[in-house]
C-alpha cells in the first residue's frame, strides 16, 4: 500500500474529544462505555486501548476503499496496538458467523464492516457507541443509539477489459457468445453486499425497481442461461488470468482494478446503465462481545476523523462525513476528484427496499441460477 500522504498524517485524536482527565476504563467498563467520556476522554480510551494491545477486523481487503492505508494508518498512530486482519475477503454474512463462531473468545471480531441488508438483521450483536463526531453524522445515516452508523458509499457500477471487448454501454450486449464465462458478481448477492447491489442495478436497469428487485434476478438467470455469467469472486489477478473479464462492482474497487491492470497494458473501463445509478452506505459497528472492546472504540473514534475519512475518499469512496469536510474545510481536494459521478437520479434503497429485496434474493436467487 502506498505511503500516509501529508493531509492524513494527522492524529486521528485530533479530531475527536479532548481528554478531560487522566483515567481509563477498566475492561470491564470498556465492553460497556458508550461514547469517550466514559474514558475519561481520547488520553483514557488510548490508554485502555493501548493495554488490551489488539483490534481485530475482519472483511476488509486492503484494496477495498483503501482499507489497507487505513489499517496501516491506524497502526502507526498507535504502535501499541496490533491489528490482525482476519478472513479479508469475506461476506457480509460470513463476518456475522465468524462472530458466533468465536463468541467468548480473543479471536472474535471487534468490529464489523456490513451490508445493510446483513446489519438490519443483527442488530441485536452490535454495542451502542456513539463517537465524538456522532452530532454531525446525517440522521438517515445512524442508529439514535449508536449501535450502527453508515461509513462510506460509492456507485454500483459494470467494469470491464475494454482492450479485451471494446466498448461496453448497456447490460444487454452481456449476453454476446464473446462474453461466455467472463461476467462475475463481488460474491453471492445473498451474502455479500457488493453483489446484493449488483443484482438491485441490474434490477433498475431491466424494469425493475427499487421496490421489487425480481427483474434483477431474472436477468442474471437469462444471463447464466447464456453462458455469459461466471460464479467466481473477481480479482485483478483474475482479469489478469483471463477468468474475468466484466465485473459488477462498486466504483471504489473499480478504481483498483483500472490502476492495478494499467501496469500490464490493459485498460479497464467502466459505465452505469442508463436509469441504474445507484448509491448504498456500508454500516460500521462494534461486536458486542468483542474481545478488545476499548480497542474497538478506539478503531470508531479513528474511522470518524477527518484523517480516515480522507482516506475512504482517496480510494475512491464517498465518506459519510464528506458534506461535514467540505463545510469545515477538512477535506482533502487533491483526493476529492476520485469520487465517483453519475447521470440521473441517483437510488440508494430504504431500510424497508433492503429487507424487501434480501427476501427477492432469499427466495429466488438460488432457484433462478441452478443451485
Amino acid at each position: 500500500m502506498a505511503a500516509t500522504t501529508s493531509a492524513a498524517s494527522g492524529s486521528a485524536g485530533s479530531s475527536s474529544t479532548t481528554a478531560s482527565g487522566s483515567g481509563s476504563a477498566a475492561s470491564g467498563d470498556a465492553a460497556t462505555a458508550t461514547s469517550v467520556a466514559d474514558f475519561g476522554g481520547m488520553d483514557g480510551l488510548v490508554a485502555a486501548a493501548t493495554a488490551e494491545g489488539a483490534l481485530n477486523v475482519i472483511a476488509l481487503p486492503p484494496d477495498w476503499a483503501n482499507y489497507g492505508e487505513i489499517i496501516q494508518l491506524f497502526q502507526d498512530t498507535y504502535p501499541g496496538i496490533t491489528v490482525e486482519s482476519q478472513q479479508p475477503d469475506a461476506s457480509s454474512a460470513q463476518e456475522i458467523q465468524a462472530a458466533q463462531a468465536n463468541q467468548g473468545t480473543d479471536k472474535a471480531p471487534d468490529v464489523f464492516d456490513l451490508g445493510p441488508a446483513v446489519a438490519a438483521e443483527n442488530v441485536a450483536s452490535f454495542a451502542p457507541y456513539k463517537v465524538a463526531t456522532f452530532d454531525s453524522i446525517p440522521e438517515g445515516n445512524k442508529d439514535p443509539d449508536g449501535k450502527w452508523v453508515n461509513d462510506y458509499t460509492g456507485l454500483m457500477t459494470v467494469g470491464y477489459n475494454a482492450t479485451k471487448y471494446g466498448e461496453i454501454t448497456s447490460l444487454d450486449q452481456l449476453s454476446d457468445p464473446k462474453f461466455a464465462d467472463a461476467v462475475a458478481l463481488n460474491g453471492n448477492p445473498t451474502e455479500a453486499g457488493a453483489a446484493f447491489n449488483g443484482v438491485v442495478m441490474a434490477a433498475l436497469a431491466s424494469g425493475g425497481s427499487a421496490d421489487d428487485i425480481s427483474a434483477g434476478v431474472s436477468w442474471f438467470s437469462k444471463l447464466k442461461e447464456s453462458g455469459s455469467f461466471l460464479p467466481l469472486d473477481p480479482t485483478p489477478a483474475t482479469v489478469l488470468s483471463g477468468q474475468t473479464g466484466v465485473v459488477f462492482d462498486w466504483s471504489y474497487n473499480q478504481l483498483g482494478y483500472t490502476k492495478a491492470l494499467a501496469d500490464e497494458d490493459i485498460e479497464w473501463k467502466t459505465f452505469i446503465p442508463s436509469g441504474a445509478a445507484l448509491g448504498s452506505y456500508y454500516v460500521q459497528a462494534i461486536n458486542a462481545d468483542a474481545p478488545h472492546p476499548a480497542a474497538a472504540r478506539l478503531w470508531q473514534e479513528f474511522l470518524y476523523s477527518p484523517a480516515a475519512q480522507n482516506l475512504w475518499v482517496k480510494g475512491g469512496a464517498k465518506p459519510v462525513l464528506y458534506d461535514t469536510m467540505v463545510a469545515d474545510g477538512t477535506l482533502d481536494q487533491s483526493v476529492a476528484a476520485n469520487l465517483p459521478t453519475a447521470d440521473g437520479e441517483l437510488t440508494t434503497l430504504t431500510p424497508a427496499q433492503t429487507t424487501a429485496a434480501n427476501d427477492v434474493l432469499t427466495a429466488q436467487w438460488a432457484t433462478a441460477m441452478g443451485s
